[in-house]
Parts: C-alpha cells; structure tokens; sequence
C-alpha cells in the first residue's frame, strides 16, 4: 500500500457489509449500512501533548476496531477502499 498516515491518523480497511439478514433475507446493494469496524492497515507516528511529548496512538497495525459512523475520510487506492481517521475517533478495540 503507498498510503503511510501522518500524526494521529490511523488506516482503516473496513469490513465487509452485511448482505443477509439474520433470519436470511437479502439486503440490496443500496439498502447496506456502511460497517463501523475494520482492521487497521496503518498507524501515524503519534500527536504532540502541551508540553510537547509524543502521544502515540493505542492501536497497531492488524488489531480490529470499532469507529465512529460519521468520522474519517474514504480513500480508493489500487482498487481497495480505506478510511482514514483520527485515533481519538476509534472507539475500542475488538478482542478475539
């Protein structure tokens, strides 16, 4: 991937959407919600706190996370979506 985040910004690949219900109906394509978890690719270096010391984001590469529906930026690269977002829009790590 040529794509590495700066400062607090982390690299979300996002989930697939769901396209069956939990009883088996269809969703169509238009009628998916967009997933609010991913796995991440790509974590920044960090923010600097008032005092100027690197705070450096909870999350690394591989762990998979839940955000937030309206945070970050979508991005196509290569033929494969991403979000781009702010550490502080990461609301928990998923536990396996």
């Amino acid at each position: 991937m040529g794509l590495k985040p700066i400062g607090d910004r982390v690299i979300i690949k996002q989930d697939e959407a769901e396209t069956t219900t939990a009883s088996g109906l269809v969703i169509a394509g238009n009628a998916q919600e967009k997933p609010q978890r991913g796995t991440v690719i790509a974590v920044g270096d960090g923010k600097l706190d008032n005092n100027g010391n690197l705070v450096k984001p909870q999350v690394k590469e591989g762990d998979t996370v839940v955000y937030s529906k309206y945070g970050g930026t979508e991005v196509k690269l290569e033929d494969e979506e991403y979000v781009i977002l702010r550490a502080d829009d990461i609301y928990a790590i998923v536990e396996k």
